[in-house]
């Protein structure tokens, strides 16, 4: 039987601790892992016992990001896509306090995840990046979180280069919140969640709504928007070659712009 994609820690009755599993394919988000990962966030955030989500991952890196070879497969974009949504909205707009503990690489997808969470303890060997333009494809559903985070410049410079940063800069920036010792990372991340349960729950989750009310939209408005441009990149002759170029190790062969 294989492992569980995800791992779920409940022993905590006001913590719950997801842990993403596929470290042979580091963490990459396939559907069934995007799944369950939404339906973990939504399972905790309906016990009214549970005050925290800690999301963390097993390996070497937090996450790979899509799994490209899955989301390359015919029939599997709209699914894929509306699920990646689903998973966004679920732990940006939890009332529970979400926090990501990360190591190594976290790209794509799963710079996401990280960006969606309240709060981000990264180990000092990070590696961020939002490559998606060298693939063809666009960070759509990514932004609507980066927007909330950084100026407009510095979103800008990271979703338009795709450049990777380290731990030292995304902590610059304020993608993440602290930055710690690769073994202190776990115990970093549930020191928060403990200090988070201190608060109280309906000030925290109101406190979050009102975070959110104050954008200039809705986040789950900003994800609809975002999904219809993530589809139409996702459908391109750009993406058919970037995801080509990627699994051939390759440099992509790009046409001109279009008028």
């Amino acid at each position: 039987m294989n492992d569980p994609v995800l791992l779920i820690d409940a022993s905590d009755p006001q913590i719950s601790v997801l842990t993403l599993n596929r470290p042979a394919k580091r963490n990459a988000l396939s559907l069934e892992l995007i799944e369950h990962i939404t339906a973990g966030v939504l399972a905790a955030q309906s016990d009214l016992n549970r005050r925290v989500i800690v999301l963390r991952a097993n390996g070497p890196a937090f996450c790979a990001g899509l799994d490209l070879k899955e989301a390359s497969t015919p029939g599997n974009a709209h699914r894929s896509a509306e699920a990646l949504a689903k998973m966004y909205e679920a732990v940006g707009s939890s009332p529970l306090v979400t926090i990501a503990a990360v190591q190594g690489a976290a790209m794509g997808g799963g710079a996401g995840l990280l960006a969606a969470c309240d709060l981000v303890v990264a180990a000092d060997d990070l590696r961020l990046s939002y490559p998606e333009v060298k693939r063809g494809l666009i960070a759509a559903l990514v932004t609507c979180l980066l927007r909330r985070q950084l100026s407009d410049r510095r979103a800008r410079e990271l979703i338009l280069l795709g450049q990777t940063i380290d731990a030292a800069r995304a902590l610059e920036l304020g993608l993440v919140s602290r930055v710690v010792v690769a073994a202190a990372l776990n115990d970093e991340a549930m020191s928060l969640a403990r200090e988070a349960c201190g608060g109280a729950p309906g000030a925290i989750a109101r406190t979050k709504r009102l975070l959110d009310e104050l954008s200039a939209r809705p986040l789950v408005d900003d994800l609809r928007i975002a999904l219809g441009h993530h589809l139409a990149a996702r459908e391109s002759s750009e993406a058919a070659e970037g995801m080509a170029a990627f699994m051939e190790k390759r440099a992509p062969k790009w046409k001109p712009r279009e008028a």
